[in-house]
């Protein structure tokens, strides 16, 4: 997929006026099944419109000015206005996969051919073997597949008796191990998980996560320490040429961690979308020292209602955060430029309780611009080439920028 962008871009200069770009990813508000989507076991899904159906319409008036029910209408509860704020269009994933990693990767313009390895009988005992070894563990309960919550309520006690941690994995490529924080430590935790993250390398695991929790059995909670060690970029990003260029890149959330930190220049934890939402205000209500991106992940909408099939809890959140954006909008300034965006589905409403294989919605937002139409994009790599453009650090080696689309 070759990248193409304008003659002044490739010049190495800016193509537009942005001084500020702020990228949201909504974790797994995916907006309809993909092509292919059979072949993942995801025929039907549709995140957004399954979740409206639902509910009987979602209440979105910020993403509904923006023009969200413009990209796949008809979604319930969601008009298209006769003048969109945003750019919209929706985006497919080039990547042969539905995780997280591969979709914020292809987002700053890596594509993935194949996916991550799965494991859904449990890690090969040899693993599993030198896990505990290395570690210095008494052993490991689990080593299935399952919910992190159902996990959890189910070997907790169990846990907490013999000190041995929870290991689980699920649909996606992911070695995650659950530990109560009186029995291990937050530091050891994160300790046990570096050693995890060094043995799965060779066997190309997308991530190692630490899952803390505490409480009594039956009313166990998972707590903020969570961490993600991901595999490196096998490839260069546009956060690497970001860097390169001198362009600070702020991550907000789990993005630090997705990248391994490559090319991220300050990090602001966010556990949960409030804490992420928060941070955003604080970074929008400074003025930028020159240009910059600030690359946002909200967790919440896959950790807390997707992998629960919670199309309740799913509602209310995007109600909430629209409310939010309402206020961020108000932040944005005329060198700024907002998009919003997902990395993959997780459609609360159906049997399964993993990712689904969606097209992203993408609104792109500069005050005073009209909004247009900007159709299915080939690749979420489209943003990243769009970003690259608009910073005059392009072309990357995958996506087709739109910034003279959205901005003509």
């Amino acid at each position: 997929m070759r990248a193409r962008t304008s003659r002044r871009a490739a010049e190495g200069a800016p193509a537009d006026d942005v001084r500020r770009a702020v990228l949201i990813v909504l974790d797994s508000v995916g907006i309809g099944a993909m092509p292919d989507a059979a072949r993942f076991g995801d025929a039907g899904s549709h995140t957004l419109g399954n979740t409206a159906r639902a509910m009987g319409g979602l209440r979105v008036p910020t993403l509904e000015r923006l023009g969200l029910g413009c990209i796949d209408p008809p979604l319930a509860g969601v008009a298209c206005p006769e003048r969109p704020l945003a750019a919209y269009g929706k985006m497919a994933e080039a990547s042969g996969a539905k995780d997280t990693v591969t979709g914020h990767w292809e987002i700053a313009g890596l594509v993935s051919p194949r996916g991550f390895p799965t494991f859904p009988d449990g890690f090969p005992a040899d693993l599993v073997a030198r896990f505990v070894a290395e570690a210095r563990l008494p052993g490991v309960l689990g080593n299935v597949a399952a919910s992190g919550t159902e996990i959890i309520e189910r070997l907790g006690a169990e846990h907490m008796a013999t000190g041995k941690p929870i290991l689980y994995t699920s649909a996606d490529s992911v070695f995650q191990v659950a530990a109560h924080e009186s029995v291990i430590p937050l530091a050891r935790l994160h300790e046990i998980c570096e050693v995890a993250r060094r043995l799965t390398r060779p066997l190309g695991i997308g991530r190692v996560i630490a899952r803390p929790f505490e409480g009594t059995p039956g009313r166990f909670v998972r707590t903020a320490g969570r961490h993600d060690y991901a595999l490196d970029p096998p490839g260069e990003t546009l956060l690497d040429r970001l860097a390169a260029a001198g362009v600070p890149v702020i991550g907000v959330g789990k993005v630090h961690d997705i990248f391994t930190g490559r090319g991220v220049s300050e990090h602001h934890p966010a556990p949960h979308n409030a804490e992420a939402v928060s941070a955003l205000a604080r970074i929008l209500g400074r003025p930028p020292a020159g240009r910059e991106l600030v690359f946002a992940n909200l967790v919440d909408f896959d950790m807390l209602w997707g992998h629960r099939n919670d199309p309740a809890g799913y509602a209310a959140g995007l109600a909430e955060f629209d409310e939010a954006l309402g206020r961020l909008l108000e932040q944005v300034g005329p060198d700024d430029a907002l998009f919003v965006t997902a990395d993959h589905g997780c459609d609360p409403t159906t049997p399964s309780t993993d990712h689904s294989r969606e097209y992203v919605p993408l609104l792109a937002y500069r005050p005073g611009r009209p909004g247009r139409p900007l159709g299915t994009r080939a690749t979420f790599a489209d943003l990243g080439a769009t970003l690259a453009e608009a910073f005059g650090v392009g072309p990357l080696a995958a996506g087709r920028s739109f910034l003279a689309e959205a901005w003509p």
